[in-house]
This record gives structure tokens, C-alpha cells and sequence, in this order.
């Protein structure tokens, strides 16, 4: 009898239509083989997150990507770097997510970060604040050697990532990540 692949949530924190980040989530999520699947939630409906929304009625768009992560074995998220920071809407999706304190979708879920720039630092900066943001929400951020990609829109042909040596390197880290999910008892 075959296993069934795990489920990944691949999270771009880009809502451009012709995003690095989601171009490196879906070339990543076609390389993975039968190990796992992965599919992508965008988070171009989620609203600013408002407490007082959240006490009268979820917004639908924010109910599905809790739905969404609580469904998943793991995440997989690929940020932007904006300012030496993630991007506002990755951190607004997050908060959501986090609700409520203690008890979220995104408690002990192990979670991937991979961060992109034009730039030279690959977004290390936004990377370092993602992982501070996720320990907050007690998500379990996987150990492995960062995946930092710099110039990424120089490595992004006709909608895809083409910088092989990084898919390599992506896929030990998702090797990694599935290691993870298979000790949560």
C-alpha cells in the first residue's frame, strides 16, 4: 500500500503577480517528487489584522489560511526583504495566524524560511526577523543552513527559478523540514 505524500503550504510573502518568491515556491513545489506535495496560499485577501474583526466574525480569507496551515504537515514560506524586514503582508498573514495566543494553526508547526533579494544578502535581514516572529508563535522553525537567495530576479526565466545549485540546496532543506514532521508524535 502506498503512503500518502505529506502536505506542504508554500507561502510567498509577494503579492505581485510575477513574484520571485512565488516563482521560487512553484518551481520548488514541482521538484519534490512523490515525497511531498506542496501547494501555495496567497495572501492577497487577508485584511489588516483588527482585533475587533477577529471578536465579531472571521473574515473568510483569514479562516481559509488558518484552515490551510492546520491542514498541512509543514510551511514552506519565501519572503521578500523590504527594508531590511519581511513583508508587511507576510506579517500581517502571520499575526492572523497566530490567533489565538498558545493555540493557533502554527503552534509546533515546522515551518521552512527562505528569504530572496535583488540585492546581495539574499534578504538575511528579513530572515532573521521571520524566525524571531515565528519563535513568537511558537512554530518550529526547521535547524538547517539558511536559504538566502541573492539577485533573484537575474535567476527568474519565463515565470521560473533556474538557478539550479539553490534548488539543490532548497531540496536538502525540504529533506530537512520532512525529517521534522516525522517526529511530531
Amino acid at each position: 500500500m502506498a503512503t500518502l505524500a505529506l502536505r506542504l503550504l508554500g507561502i510567498s510573502g509577494s503579492l505581485r503577480s510575477q513574484s520571485a518568491n512565488t516563482a521560487v515556491l512553484n518551481t520548488l513545489s514541482n521538484r519534490l517528487g512523490h515525497q511531498a506535495e506542496m501547494s501555495l496560499f496567497a495572501l492577497n485577501d487577508i485584511p489588516l489584522y483588527n482585533a475587533d474583526l477577529e471578536a465579531q466574525m472571521l473574515p473568510a480569507s483569514v479562516a481559509a489560511l488558518k484552515e490551510a496551515i492546520a491542514q498541512s504537515d509543514g510551511l514552506v514560506i519565501c519572503s521578500p526583504e523590504y527594508n531590511y524586514g519581511t513583508s508587511g503582508v507576510l506579517k500581517n498573514a502571520l499575526d492572523w495566524a497566530s490567533r489565538p495566543g498558545f493555540n493557533s494553526p502554527l503552534k509546533n508547526k515546522p515551518v521552512l524560511i527562505m528569504t530572496s533579494s535583488p540585492g546581495v544578502l539574499g534578504g538575511v535581514r528579513a530572515q532573521a526577523q521571520l524566525r524571531e516572529t515565528l519563535s513568537a508563535t511558537l512554530s518550529r522553525v526547521i535547524c538547517s543552513p539558511q536559504i538566502v537567495i541573492p539577485g533573484v530576479n537575474q535567476k527568474i526565466q519565463d515565470g521560473s527559478f533556474i538557478d539550479e545549485k539553490t534548488i539543490k540546496f532548497m531540496l536538502a532543506a525540504v529533506d530537512d523540514l520532512i525529517r521534522e514532521i516525522k517526529v511530531i508524535p
